[in-house]
């Protein structure tokens, strides 16, 4: 079971008004401040084009119905979760991981199977990159994530084909600790060649969603679990992504957290994406694993911290 402010917080991101609901990102944001029961009364208090967009789908859905209608959708979903040995942390909670809250696009909920590490999760670098990896990309993908692990960073991927099942695999075989930040709910596992991965990972680390725990992979989740992958790290190091990959996107979303972007100079010098973007210093090229501890080890600020960020809307 979990108290009153949760659930509420919880039926607030259930909320659907003709096919749309209020930004999650902006219930996590105001619920930090301690305004959920302002939210709960239909009240945003915060000035910005997200807050404008959401007040009309709040007091719209307020006045549909009680928060309480909702309660039973969230009671099965937390059963669900229990069925695989899920566990819940809201941004209610001190074991929401620290480093997503200081980001805007936080998520307000994550369900989780394994352990949540405040210590050794702040410390987290996300190492990404293509589905479809080259022999020498998943080589590279490898050595980053031993160099990193050995120099006591947790790594931090998205449980997908290719450079992120390697960055995963590699860690759990020198025993270090990595995180997997999936795109569906945490009751399933995609990709399913990845079901036997994603039990060791639970079983050493954590494997996290921000999704409710049934939701299926789907058009919005992988960008969404893109945001979250990058807020949890202190920077993201890309191997290989072409312009259409999601690693690209996730380049692109840390830089806007105020998170470090370290591009693989062999991508750089390949793809035109990445040359603008260390042109425009948004990134750091690099080329090998010192470079990237010397850019880790700098402070983090996010920029524009409510504007800058759109997240795709959430559909379940």
């Amino acid at each position: 079971m979990i108290d009153e402010a949760r659930m509420r917080l919880l039926a607030l991101c259930s909320l659907r008004v003709e096919g749309k609901s209020v930004d999650w990102s902006l219930l996590a944001r105001c619920t930090l401040k301690g305004h959920l029961d302002n939210l709960c009364d239909g009240l945003i208090i915060e000035e910005s084009a997200a807050a404008r967009k959401a007040l009309p789908i709040l007091r719209q859905g307020l006045l549909e119905g009680r928060l309480a209608d909702h309660f039973s959708r969230i009671e099965d979903e937390m059963e669900h979760a229990a069925r695989v040995g899920a566990n819940l942390v809201t941004v209610l909670d001190a074991e929401y991981p620290e480093n997503l809250r200081g980001v805007p696009d936080l998520p307000p909920f994550l369900f989780y199977r394994g352990t949540l590490d405040h210590e050794s999760d702040t410390r987290c670098v996300a190492v990404v990159g293509t589905r479809n990896a080259t022999d020498i990309g998943l080589s590279r993908a490898r050595r980053v994530s031993r160099e990193l692990s050995d120099a006591g960073y947790t790594i931090t991927s998205g449980l997908a084909r290719g450079v992120d099942t390697e960055a995963h695999r590699t860690a759990l075989h020198f025993e270090r600790r990595t995180v997997a930040v999936i795109g569906t709910g945490i009751t399933r596992c995609y990709p399913k060649e990845n079901f036997a991965l994603a039990e060791e990972i639970s079983s050493r680390g954590v494997i996290i969603s921000q999704f409710w725990p049934t939701r299926s992979p789907g058009r919005d989740t992988f960008p969404r679990r893109n945001h979250v992958t990058s807020g949890m790290s202190l920077g993201s190091v890309v191997i290989e992504a072409s312009s259409t990959s999601g690693a690209k996107m996730q380049a692109r979303v840390a830089a806007e957290q105020g998170r470090r972007v370290l591009l693989i100079k062999s991508l750089v010098d390949q793809q035109p994406w990445a040359r603008k973007m260390v042109d425009a210093q948004r990134a750091l090229a690099v080329d090998g694993v010192e470079q990237m501890i010397e850019a880790l080890s700098g402070p983090v600020k996010p920029r524009n911290p409510v504007q800058h960020l759109q997240l795709p809307l959430d559909t379940g």
